[in-house]
């Protein structure tokens, strides 16, 4: 399905958010120190993840649809957990937690959030998200200098 082209940057964030989470798994794989995986977290959510939540959770409006919002707010609260528990612990179980929680919080948003939003808001309305989106949002940049997943 074509993404409403007002939603489309939201959606190459995701795409990064979808590489990022490949990346951590991968360095699990190769059994990458856990210091070097977080650190690149940390990096991906200081300059990325954290704006990308905070531009959705602004710009988007609150859909009809409760549960669809209940469901991203709380898996937004639950990747800041994890980040935060990633920072506290050397459990290489929660670099695989939070990869996973990633990629099933895009795939919501792509499969359902966002089609829901598409479907339900009028082409004025959409035109507001993406007016918005385009006074705030930054184009994605993964420039991380130490590739461990390589």
């Amino acid at each position: 399905m074509k993404r409403n082209e007002n939603l489309v940057p939201l959606s190459r964030d995701h795409h990064f958010g979808l590489l990022c989470s490949w990346k951590i798994r991968e360095g699990v794989r190769k059994n990458i120190t856990y210091d070097r995986i977080k650190k690149y977290i940390n990096y991906f959510w200081q300059e990325s993840l954290s704006k990308h939540f905070e531009i959705e959770d602004t710009v988007l409006p609150e859909p009809e649809n409760e549960s669809l919002q209940f469901q991203m707010q709380k898996e937004h609260s639950e990747i800041r957990k994890l980040i935060n528990t990633v920072n506290q612990s050397q459990n290489p179980r929660l670099l695989e937690d939070f990869a996973d929680a990633l990629s099933g919080h895009i795939r919501f948003e792509e499969r359902m959030y966002f089609p829901h939003l598409e479907n339900h808001l009028s082409d004025d309305e959409m035109t507001e998200i993406g007016n918005k989106l385009s006074l705030i949002h930054q184009k994605e940049q993964d420039n991380y200098p130490d590739q461990f997943w390589k």
